[in-house]
């Protein structure tokens, strides 16, 4: 018979694990991603405990990470981001006996504190503030539909275009600057085009507004542009991109008191991420008259 495995928590090591997977667009290896690694670390170095990041190539090797690290006790717990439909991490993590925090809305069986932003109220409001400006067909270059926040922003968008008669249009990428800039000229292609296009990352936002000034297209004289990320990119870009801004490093820094709570034996339940702020700077505008006359 084999022994049950003992669930005893190891002694504390000071290290909390992060295993970003998969290609380097997806990951999110850019600003967001950086910047919410920050966020955790300042949250829980002044407790004695630091971030261990780990790039693995694909999901069978962030697992065997997992495993690897229960076996031997290298962190104490692990923040599990991009969460995707049927993610099987949290139930593998919780068969190891890993203390984990989710980054994200989870809806399978294992029991995980998560934090939650407010992904599908981000992208209502981004709708909103479009429709007010008389956009009635907008586009949106999403990221990996397969990813739980990105299906929450589609059905969010979906619905207050119908509720406000705005005509949406969703191309996907991948997170990429190349990506970005590509999708956006395919929605830009379509006759009649969208009058304004929303982007997942500032990432794609930024290179598809610098392509699309450099081929003539004004913006936002012919087309408004606005990213769901911000950033000194989104700030520094010609002319500066409105944002839909989550502040990426308060998300981190509530992470890290999720962790130090799960650390310190709390019951699990949902922390709310920071708010929605927006922040309209050059890149959006009314309707062209053309369109709206």
């Amino acid at each position: 018979m084999t022994p049950a495995r003992d669930r005893t928590p190891p002694a504390r090591c000071g290290l909390i694990g992060l295993v970003l997977s998969g290609n380097a667009p997806r990951l999110g290896v850019e600003p967001f991603m950086m910047e919410l690694v920050a966020g955790m670390e300042e949250t829980l170095t002044p407790r004695g405990t630091s971030v261990l990041l780990l790039v693995a190539p694909d999901l069978a090797a962030e697992l065997a990470t997992y495993r690897r690290w229960a076996g031997d006790g290298t962190v104490d717990a692990v923040v599990v981001v991009n969460l995707v439909h049927d993610d099987v991490r949290p139930a593998e993590l919780e068969k190891l006996g890993l203390r984990a925090v989710l980054a994200g809305r989870y809806s399978g069986r294992a029991a995980f504190t998560s934090v939650v932003t407010d992904d599908a109220g981000a992208m209502s409001a981004a709708v909103e503030l479009l429709a007010s400006l008389g956009h009635r067909i907008v586009g949106r270059v999403s990221g990996p539909a397969d990813l739980v926040h990105t299906a929450e922003r589609s059905a969010a968008m979906r619905e207050t275009g119908r509720r406000l008669g705005v005509d949406v249009r969703i191309v996907e990428a991948d997170y990429s600057a190349a990506a970005g800039a590509r999708a956006a000229r395919e929605l830009l292609a379509a006759d009649p085009a969208p009058t304004a296009v929303i982007f997942d990352n500032d990432v794609m936002a930024v290179a598809a507004e610098d392509d699309l000034v450099r081929s003539g297209i004004r913006v936002p004289g012919q087309v408004s542009l606005l990213a769901l990320d911000d950033s000194a990119l989104c700030e520094l870009a010609v002319p500066p991109l409105s944002v839909m801004s989550i502040d990426v490093h308060e998300h981190g820094v509530a992470l890290g008191r999720a962790v130090l709570d799960v650390l310190a034996g709390a019951a699990r339940r949902d922390h709310a991420g920071p708010a929605i702020r927006i922040l309209h700077r050059g890149s959006t505008g009314p309707v062209p008259e053309r369109v709206s006359g």
